[in-house]
């Protein structure tokens, strides 16, 4: 059974859930950081923004185990990143990156980076096999930096719409054990290139 204790940091930020509470503080973090939604949405964040992440209604038959909303906030309580993974999904040990946001001031330095190697070593604690993520191809910073992070194209989908926009999104994961691709495929046949099943905005 996996515990729903959070992941710790290194970096100084303290992690807590985000629940419907949080609804106002999650949205003026997006109000205030809105670069992510220009480059994805083609618009600045929506009102309804944050509730739409922390409600994250999936599909009626896919499966998971959890869905994890996670802030991590600063010494003066300011929200400083925000993480929303789903784990199990459509599998065991398959874990989805939904949205891995930092606060804009943080960017280029290495908060980053240490966020996302403690979230490696916490999903992988849990059971975690393999990291998922979705990322458009016109967002140049995220592309880069999942790159560098050790993670790898298996497919893409085109036509994906979020917001304003149209995108071709690259679909990648990380291994956290010693499973092949082939491994992970026979799992996930939604992620094999040859399939064409139609692909929903949040997940791809």
């Amino acid at each position: 059974m996996q515990s729903r204790r959070l992941p710790q940091s290194a970096t100084g930020l303290v992690p807590r859930e985000i629940t419907l509470d949080d609804v106002e503080l999650l949205q003026r973090f997006f109000v205030e950081n809105p670069e992510y939604f220009h480059i994805v949405h083609g618009c600045a964040p929506q009102p309804d923004e944050a509730r739409d992440e922390i409600d994250d209604a999936l599909p009626a038959d896919w499966s998971y185990t959890y869905k994890w909303k996670m802030g991590y906030f600063d010494g003066e309580g300011r929200l400083r990143a925000f993480v929303g993974v789903v784990s199990d999904l459509l599998a065991p040990g398959v874990w989805h990156i939904g949205l891995f946001m930092l606060a804009t001031a943080c960017h280029g330095g290495p908060i980053a980076r240490q966020l996302h190697r403690e979230l490696e070593c916490w999903a992988a604690g849990q059971g975690a096999r393999w990291l998922r993520l979705s990322v458009v191809e016109g967002n140049a910073r995220a592309q880069g930096f999942w790159s560098a992070c050790g993670y790898a194209e298996v497919r893409t989908r085109d036509g994906i719409e979020l917001g304003r926009l149209r995108h071709r999104v690259r679909i990648m994961i990380k291994p956290l054990a010693e499973d092949s691709l082939a491994d992970y495929l026979a799992l996930m046949p939604r992620d094999r290139r040859e399939e064409q099943a139609q692909a929903t905005p949040y997940l791809n």
